[in-house]
């Protein structure tokens, strides 16, 4: 039986960085498409609110899990075939756009009204009005929650084991498997999660302090 040593380890450690990859494209394509749908949240349009509401409701109704299966098995079955880190990355953007477009739309609407009669008195068109006034002060409202969102994000790229692909937990089973030696392994995988994930959960705080602190004033 192969024992666990620094061979295993370091096939662990590079594992990670196929999480922190896959955490990195699934939250910057999020961030484009949940971008687009918290403004249309906030359109005065009632079709577009009415398909962004319903696109977030839907999404945020499914486990993450469910819309990983249904861009690798059910689009396989339909004939078309995606690689595994492709449809993990498009399931893990799916899901971070619907739950970024709700922190966002929160944030611009927490900015108080005065904000945009003040602008519309200086004559700016709406996407003046966003790009000057409103979204500067909804970026730093929205930091925290979505820091913290980052973090889950983070946690949840373990599903993506399920279609064959080799993230930080995969890596930590397929070792397990030839060593048994699950103790070591596990524990490793954790501290690399925590490792991960603490630094960022203590920046969210930081955040919310600081802005809260800032608002105060």
């Amino acid at each position: 039986m192969q024992t666990f040593g620094w061979p295993e380890a370091y096939f662990i450690l590079r594992a990670a960085s196929w999480t922190l990859a896959l955490t990195a494209i699934a939250f910057v394509i999020g961030s484009i498409i949940g971008g687009v749908f918290a403004i249309m949240r906030l359109s005065r349009i009632k079709l577009l609110r009415r398909f962004a509401a319903g696109y977030i409701l839907v999404v945020q109704s499914i486990p993450v899990l469910m819309v990983l299966f249904m861009s690798y098995y059910g689009l396989s079955a339909a004939g078309i075939e995606l690689p595994p880190f492709l449809a993990a990355s498009a399931s893990l953007a799916i899901y971070a756009s619907a739950y970024l477009a709700e922190i966002w739309r929160g944030s611009i609407e927490s900015v108080p009204r005065q904000q945009w009669e003040a602008s519309a008195s200086l004559a700016l068109t709406t996407p003046q009005q966003y790009r000057y006034v409103i979204l500067p002060q909804a970026l730093r409202i929205s930091l925290p929650p979505t820091v913290g969102f980052l973090v889950q994000l983070v946690k949840n790229t373990s599903i993506v084991q399920v279609v064959g692909f080799v993230d930080l937990m995969r890596a930590g089973m397929l070792v397990n498997n030839a060593t048994y030696q699950a103790f070591q392994i596990f524990t490793l995988v954790a501290a690399i999660y925590f490792a991960i994930c603490f630094p960022l959960s203590r920046l969210s705080r930081h955040l919310e302090k600081v802005m809260n602190a800032s608002r105060s004033h």
